[in-house]
């Protein structure tokens, strides 16, 4: 008997089953809560839609949509999206080892790796690839995507590049041997004067921390006394490379940062006290677009009172996401936590969940405000901390710096605004480049290249194709802008011919936080002192 009821409430089962998924109807109570509902609609919708659908490019297109309605940082990343991701942080992908830009619907090749696969086989820059694997490699359809996906590949495969060659008509091939391509996060390092280091990191990815040893190796051979890190625009990457590079600047047993969040217990990290550079006067440079990974640097920094920071209010994001993976290579980061620094500040900036727009619109509002231009118009919406030492700091919104520095505007005319914009210097740049590359060549160094640039009067030269291209020429905004207009191009083109580092040496050559920075070691402030205490007055 037991077996036999037991067989009748299974048999029950599968008849109730099979009945409620084929003969619903518009009955719509199978649907109940949860995951469930939204499994169910999507089964509805591919069974009994009136048009064929797609579910996956449904799912595809709802999951964004589904996570944007918690914060702005919780994400779905697809597969294609992933690949390109992971290199940035990863150091390294496999491809052919060239920089490109695509110039009327042609790539040009703008750099080549040094000791790639395509310098190897004879790549050099100003070759414009018009073939590739013996197909068509121009047109309309060419892309940034495109070709990201036909250059890159497979460790050890093999690619035909068809090339023309100084406006050749004769094309050359060339067979390219993929290898790994070493992608930096710190990408300057040298000395500004005699005994003040520079870094710069472009990222946080899983080799940041290796490649500033190997940085500060060099800047130690050449006997460097004062450290500044560069962290400007710097969006961030990997928390364990930020709680790296902070340990090596501070004693044992600080807090560097930690997590909590509803289902997140408290995570602290603190320093091991292994760092060889907890001694030397440091000074850390953010701006508007240091976020992150930055910020826990920063934070870490400011709070233990161990250097300076210098420049402008930082992004805000202090969420932690949590990476999850699906089968088709596709990711969500879901925030499971928030960052707070030692001494106890969020760094999140206020969001309000399932509205996006003004958190996205936030540096615009501050530009309008006039923070980039005044240290008074920072509106903090979080409560006074305090340091280490008693130095009082706000949370809620960013790391707000030691010493402020103002975004350069004085001599921005709208004709500089339009020829930034447009994309024509970038254009001219590149033009200018291409077509004097054997002349450039002689110069080794940028500051030997901007002396050479400077004499050529490029933003004449600039002002007479804008003008060719659209833009028209306004003398007046022209002279008044001319130092501006000057340093963009001539700094585009130090790009093109030389290195990141050559650039950024060549930028921040007269860069007004560099400057800051510099007084700052000078007068020995690198240290944050502190606070003094008013004296009591003393009344007869």
């Amino acid at each position: 008997m037991p077996l036999l009821m037991a067989v009748s409430v299974v048999v029950g089962i599968l008849i109730g089953t099979f009945y409620a998924n084929h003969y619903s109807g518009n009955r719509l109570s199978i649907i109940n809560s949860g995951s469930n509902k939204l499994n169910n609609l999507l089964r509805l919708v591919d069974d009994q839609y009136v048009d064929t659908v797609n579910v996956n490019d449904l799912v595809e297109k709802a999951m964004p949509q589904i996570l944007a309605e918690l914060d702005p940082h919780s994400v779905y990343i697809s597969a294609k999206d992933m690949e390109v991701m992971n290199d940035d942080l990863k150091g390294s992908f496999s491809g052919v080892g060239i920089e490109f830009t695509i110039r009327q619907d042609t790539l040009h090749v703008q750099n080549v790796i040094k000791n790639g696969p395509a310098e190897r086989a004879g790549v050099i820059a100003g070759d414009m690839i018009v073939k590739v694997d013996d197909q068509n490699f121009t047109g309309k359809t060419l892309t940034n995507e495109e070709a990201m996906h036909r250059l890159k590949g497979p460790k050890d495969t093999k690619v035909k590049l068809g090339i023309l060659r100084n406006k050749e008509k004769t094309i050359r091939n060339f067979v390219v041997t993929r290898g790994d391509i070493p992608t930096k996060s710190v990408t300057a390092a040298y000395m500004l004067n005699d005994n003040t280091g520079y870094i710069r990191i472009k990222n946080f990815g899983e080799n940041t921390y290796p490649e500033l040893l190997i940085a500060l190796a060099k800047l130690s051979q050449q006997r460097f006394e004062n450290l500044t890190i560069d962290l400007r625009g710097n969006t961030g990457g990997y928390l364990e490379s930020a709680v790296q590079i902070a340990n090596e600047f501070l004693p044992k047993g600080q807090l560097i940062v930690y997590t909590q969040g509803r289902k997140s217990a408290r995570q602290e990290y603190r320093s091991d006290g292994r760092g060889s550079y907890q001694q030397i006067p440091l000074v850390v440079l953010i701006d508007e677009g240091s976020a992150s990974a930055s910020e826990i640097l920063a934070g870490a920094i400011q709070d233990n009172d161990r250097g300076t920071i210098i420049g402008r209010r930082s992004f805000g994001k202090g969420l932690v996401q949590k990476p999850m993976a699906f089968n088709d290579g596709s990711m969500i980061r879901l925030t499971i936590a928030r960052y707070y620094s030692p001494s106890g500040r969020c760094i999140q900036k206020p969001y309000v969940s399932g509205d996006n727009k003004d958190y996205e619109e936030d540096l615009l509002a501050r530009y309008e405000h006039g923070e980039f231009f005044s240290q008074d118009s920072i509106k903090h919406t979080g409560p006074a901390y305090k340091t280490r030492i008693g130095r009082e700091v706000f949370g809620g919104g960013g790391i707000t710096p030691d010493i402020f520095v103002a975004e350069d505007t004085v001599d921005v005319t709208s004709y500089y605004k339009q020829a930034s914009m447009s994309g024509l210097i970038l254009q001219f740049a590149f033009d200018y480049t291409d077509n004097n590359r054997q002349k450039l060549n002689e110069y080794k160094t940028a500051k030997d290249l901007a002396k050479y640039l400077v004499k050529q009067n490029t933003v004449e030269q600039f002002a007479t194709f804008a003008e060719k291209n659209g833009l028209k020429r306004r003398n007046l905004m022209i002279q008044r802008s001319h130092k501006l207009l000057e340093r963009y191009i001539n700094s585009r083109i130090i790009y093109n011919m030389m290195s990141e580092e050559a650039w950024l040496q060549y930028l921040n050559d007269d860069d007004p936080a560099i400057k800051e920075t510099l007084r700052v070691f000078q007068a020995d402030q690198a240290f944050p002192q502190v606070p003094q205490k008013p004296e009591k007055r003393k009344v007869a």
